[in-house]
């Protein structure tokens, strides 16, 4: 969550999890506290019953004190959640010098034999992965593009700070996944001709960092990632080509698990959205700069 200011009102960007993150226009403003409406939502795919979400929110103690008031709109839904948050710190006033910066040996993280080392993330979804032939195998019926599905997304035990990761991965023409960089920013994994393109394309930090072009390859095909992140710049390259160039990403993508980008966190691979497989997955950690 952040607030900016337009017009001398107060102007709110929020995500809960998945979705658009606004803008908002707050409605109301008064003794700290800022009330708005999140955009409202199907109960169900086809339905004709929404789901309006209304946010009261404001800072105690040094943190984000909120409530939101979910209602359907056929009455059938009336419920409060309360959240709390606290104020991230600020981003480095200039990129870091990736040649002073020291990486340690590379760590394998998946061993092409079991999934040692990795869990689902969601215990009451189904787990489509296995290792299979060396490759990390998801499985899943699921073809559509929505945002979640019944089969659960993989995660590494082991959490990270900052790192160079390789990962190899077969995607099939129309079909979705992701690798989350400490469970916050998501690298787009889908084929070249993707009707995902851009911002949301090949090479991709999904909604947040647009490539400066297309490296991706056409589904099916095995493809390349080496992902660079070191204080909260990342550098993408895809297949070789360097797309996104230590760039900032100012806050966590869509679907992240962790949002805090001064503590470590796992990397996350989509697996509630379609097929896909992946190989050769090692990690390099930062251990210093020159």
């Amino acid at each position: 969550m952040s607030v900016g200011e337009q017009d001398g009102r107060p102007l709110v960007r929020m995500r809960v999890y998945i979705g658009p993150d606004g803008p908002y226009s707050a409605t109301e403003s008064a003794d700290g506290r800022l009330k708005f409406s999140l955009r409202r939502r199907r109960a169900a795919q086809g339905s004709d019953v929404f789901i309006e979400s209304a946010v009261d929110v404001g800072i105690a103690n040094g943190k984000l004190d909120g409530v939101i008031t979910r209602t359907a709109t056929d009455g059938s839904v009336n419920e409060r959640t309360r959240f709390t948050g606290k104020r991230i710190p600020p981003m480095p006033q200039s990129p870091p010098d990736l040649s002073k910066v020291r990486f340690g040996l590379p760590i394998l993280l998946f061993n092409g034999k079991d999934l040692a080392g990795w869990r689902p993330h969601e215990s009451d979804k189904i787990n489509g992965w296995s290792a299979q032939d060396g490759m990390l195998v998801n499985t899943t019926p699921k073809t559509d593009f929505s945002a979640t599905g019944d089969h659960a997304n993989l995660r590494t035990e082991a959490e990270f700070e900052d790192f160079w990761l390789h990962a190899e991965f077969l995607i099939e023409e129309n079909r979705n996944s992701g690798i989350y960089l400490r469970g916050m920013y998501e690298a787009q994994v889908v084929d070249r001709d993707s009707r995902m393109q851009g911002i949301q394309g090949p090479g991709a930090i999904f909604g947040r960092i647009a490539p400066s072009a297309n490296a991706g390859k056409p589904g099916g095909q095995w493809q390349t990632y080496d992902l660079t992140l070191v204080d909260r710049h990342v550098t993408v390259a895809l297949n070789g080509v360097k797309v996104i160039d230590n760039q900032p990403i100012v806050g966590p993508t869509a679907g992240a698990i962790y949002t805090d980008p001064s503590a470590p966190g796992p990397i996350y691979l989509q697996g509630d959205h379609t097929a896909v497989k992946y190989k050769n997955i090692y990690l390099a950690p930062v251990v210093g700069a020159r």
